[in-house]
Formats: C-alpha cells, structure tokens, sequence
C-alpha cells in the first residue's frame, strides 16, 4: 500500500520558520555604564525619614534630597568650623562640597533640590531686617561723613592759600563701607560677582545651578582666571578678584563656595571631558539614581524642622583670635575616629592603577571630602538634637562618611566617567536604544526623530551624523533593520524607516 504523501499545507506547517532578526545585543542599553548602588542612610543621621518624605513628596529618588541636603548644611557651616584629622598635623579641612545630581528630566531632580535649598532663602529672610537697619545706619553715617569731609576741605582750601600746614583728615570723615546683605545662596554668578557677595558674608555661599553643564563650560565666557577662582573656591583659600570697573580689587578672607547643581547624562561627556584636566569635575560628588515610579505621598515633609537644623547651622559662632579676628573653629577627630581614618587613608590610597585618569583623580580627592563629610554629619546631628555644640568628631560620623564614599560615592563617580569617556556613536546608541524600549516602538523613522516631540528626548541626536551613527551601531547590533520603501511605488527618496527587533521588548525572534 503506497505512503500518502502529505499536503502543501502541512509540508508548510512542518517547515522551520526562519526569522530575519539575529538575537539582539542588549548591552548597548547600559554600555560603558555601571549601575546605580542603593544610598547609605547612616551619613544623614535622624534627618534620613525627613529626606525620604521630601523624595516621596516631589516624585523623585531619595538620593537628590540627600545629596542637596549635605551641600545646603555644608555651606551654612562654611568656613566657621574646620576638621583636623590629627592632632600632630596642621592640615583642616573647611566645610564645603561639590555635589551634582544626574538625570533626565523626568527624574524630577529640579524639584527635589528646589525643596532642599528654598529654606535657605529664610536664612535670607531672617537678616533682612538686620539688614535694613544696618543700611539706615550707613546712610546715616554717610551723611556725617560727607558733612566732615565738605569741612574739612574748606579748612584745607584755606591752609593752601595762606601757605599753613594742611589739617589732617578727621577720622569722622572717612567714607564708611557699606555693610553688606546676608547671602546664603546665589543663582549663575561670575566670579566678580561672586567675590563681592563673599566679602561681605565671609563664612560661604552656596552657588546653585539648575543645569551645571553651562557652569562647567562657562569659566572663561566673562574674564580670564575664572576656573582659577572657582579651584580656590572649593579650598576656601584667600583669594583677590580684580576688578575692571573698580580701583581697588576684593579682597576674600574665605574663598568658600558649596556648588550643588543638577546635569543631563547626555550633556556629562562635553562637561567632564571637554576641559583641561586640573581636578575640578573630580571634585565633585554625584548622585545618579534610576528614576523611581510614582506614587501618592505618605505623609508632608516637616520643613519647618529642616529651617530649623538650618538656622542652626547658621547660628555658629566664629572663633576669635589673640588679635580679635575672625578664624576658623578647628574641631579633631577623637581618638579612635582618627585611627579609623588612618586606616581608611592607607585603603584608600591603593587604588588600581588600570582605573581611569578621572576616576583616580577623583579618589585621591576623598580623603579631604571624607573629613568634610564627617563634619558635616556631626554638626547636623547637633543641629537636629541640640544640646552643647560638639568638640570633637565621633567614631560613627567619620565611619559614616567613609562608608558613604566607599558604598556610593566611588560606585557613582564610576557610573558618571564610564557614561562620559564611551564613544559618542555608543552613548548616543545607548540613548536611542533606551528611548525605543520606552516608547515601545516597532518601527522608527530617521527624520521623525529629530522632530518634536521625539527631539527634546534625543539631545545628543540631533546633529545628522551622530544620529546616522547612533542607528548604524544599532543596525551592527541587531536591533535595527533598513526598512526603506517609496511611497505609492513612485521614483524620488526612500523613506529611512527601520524595523524594530521584537526581542528587544522582550517578545520571540
């Protein structure tokens, strides 16, 4: 008895498919990039539940409040308080740090550091009327001052005429200088005018940035010697501002600055890496969380108990010296926080040599940041419990900023350089790849992408040749497939569709 041969339509079913995708490479998503570590709570202390209510307030990862809160507390203490590690070294540290908070727009950064740093415009408030008063008194005494001195120069005029000896100058008569207005924060200020504000509020400012890839590319846009103003801001050195439109240079006792500003991941490679490499992006510490999914907030963030530890901070006194000048109050590490540190100092100094240029830049920096960190731990702490000011700094505060900067710190600064140092063509792929998994798209067209409202998500993409780039890396990696056609069948330019690889949403090849 003859086989049956079987049919057409089951020789079809019984045919292996054959798919047009190779299996997606999905490590473009995160090339170069290291993930994001959970942020150590220890360092805040008992102001962590108040963070977190900020964070869940605004939408946004708990890491932003934090990183804002540190800067913002740093700068109040400013150049009042420094750190001694030893009690057989000279070297103190001053209060004051760089932070930058990465993220795309829709990690709501801005608002999280907007709550943290809008009490510090109460500080602003609270000495205005200081401020007033003090103003009326200088008008006062100019008044008296010019009144003097119109007399004084008839009494010279007459001396001149009859050949007498001049009269000197009655003390009464010299001009008095204007007093100055309390600042405690300031907005994309040049160097100048930055000087200014310091010489009449000589424990720091804090300079806020929204987006400080402008500020890191900005230094030399208005004066020459701007980057060198802004390295001997992060030391607090004394510092002299010369100006053109004066005599007279500013001079700055304090040459104290906390910066805390936010920055766009797509903008971090012309940041970081289109300057010189003198230390100054190393010296900043970053935050850069995934983005957290909404969620209706638990309870309102007490703020009035952040104006407090604020106005706390604020409140610290100034040490004087045998000649009745202002100087710094140096607080030691006690005993066994000194010893720790020893320890930490010797770990930390072995770093690998195959690490990159930026990166070990960046660790030969904490050891100072560690001290700065652990002050401002300690005087936080003080601020939010009250009692008398502390006189030394604890073992648990420096064990919290060394585990701040071994457990979150160094891990994002890697994340940071790694996203800055990758090729354009990679990064820019990464991007664009990121962007197709979150629009769930099949399908993408060139020129569409560089038009609204895709263009505002891309930035790195809207120069012709770095989004051809950006696509060929995706083509080579399998996610993307030339798709081009001609619409009605009629002659003139294809279309530059592509089609999307399922796999890369997760469905089969």
């Amino acid at each position: 008895m003859m086989a049956t041969q079987p049919s057409i339509q089951e020789r079809l079913g019984a045919a292996e498919s054959i798919s047009i995708w190779r299996q997606p490479d999905m490590t473009v998503l995160n090339s170069g990039r290291r993930d994001p570590v959970p942020l150590p709570a220890d360092l805040f202390g008992p102001t962590w539940p108040l963070l977190v209510a900020i964070a869940e307030g605004t939408a946004s990862p708990v890491d932003y409040a934090a990183i804002g809160f540190i800067a913002a507390a740093a700068s109040l203490i400013g150049g009042k308080r420094r750190v001694r590690p030893y009690e057989t070294a000279t070297w103190a540290e001053p209060c004051i740090l760089w932070c930058g908070a990465v993220g795309d727009p829709s990690t709501r950064k801005s608002p999280s550091l907007d709550e943290v740093t809008g009490a510090l415009r109460s500080i602003e408030r609270d000495h205005a009327d200081e401020y007033e008063r003090a103003l009326q008194e200088w008008q006062t005494q100019c008044a008296i001052s010019k009144s003097a001195r119109d007399e004084w120069m008839v009494k010279l005029k007459a001396a001149q005429k009859d050949g007498s000896p001049a009269p000197p100058m009655p003390n009464e008569a010299a001009e008095p200088r204007q007093p100055a207005r309390r600042r405690a924060i300031v907005v994309d200020a040049t160097p100048e005018a930055v000087g200014e504000i310091l010489s009449g509020n000589p424990q720091g400012v804090m300079h806020f940035r929204d987006e400080l890839a402008g500020w890191l590319q900005s230094f030399e846009r208005y004066s020459p010697g701007g980057r060198e103003f802004w390295l001997e801001a992060y030391g607090g050195r004394p510092f002299v501002v010369d100006r053109k439109s004066a005599v007279e240079p500013i001079s700055i006792e304090f040459n104290g600055v906390t910066v805390l500003g936010g920055i766009q991941p797509a903008k971090l490679a012309g940041a970081l890496l289109g300057s010189v490499d003198d230390g100054l992006t190393a010296r900043f510490l970053w935050a850069w969380p995934d983005k957290v999914a909404f969620r209706r907030p638990r309870k309102i963030a007490d703020m009035k108990a952040l104006e407090t530890i604020y106005r706390n901070l604020d409140s610290l006194a100034w040490a004087v010296d045998e000649d009745g000048r202002r100087v710094a109050q140096i607080i030691p590490l006690s005993v066994e926080a000194a010893d720790t540190f020893e320890k930490w100092q010797h770990d930390n100094a072995g770093i690998d040599d195959d690490a990159s240029s930026l990166f070990k830049s960046f660790v030969g920096k904490m050891d100072g940041t560690v001290l700065r960190l652990c002050l401002v731990a300690e005087l936080v702490r003080w601020a939010t419990a009250g009692g008398p000011e502390p006189r030394e700094v604890s073992f648990e505060s420096l064990v919290a900023a060394a585990r701040f900067v071994d457990d979150y710190a160094k891990p994002m600064a890697q994340r940071v350089y790694g996203d800055a140092a990758l090729p354009d063509a990679e990064r820019n792929a990464a991007m664009l790849a990121r962007y197709i998994r979150k629009q769930a798209f099949q399908t993408i067209n060139k020129r569409a992408l560089k038009q609204s409202p895709h263009k505002s998500h891309l930035p790195g993409l809207r120069n012709a040749q770095m989004m051809d780039a950006a696509i060929e890396h995706l083509v080579d990696a399998a996610w993307l497939l030339p798709n081009p056609s001609r619409e009605g069948g009629t002659p003139g330019r294809q279309s530059l569709d592509y089609l999307v690889n399922p796999a890369v949403h997760g469905h089969g090849l």
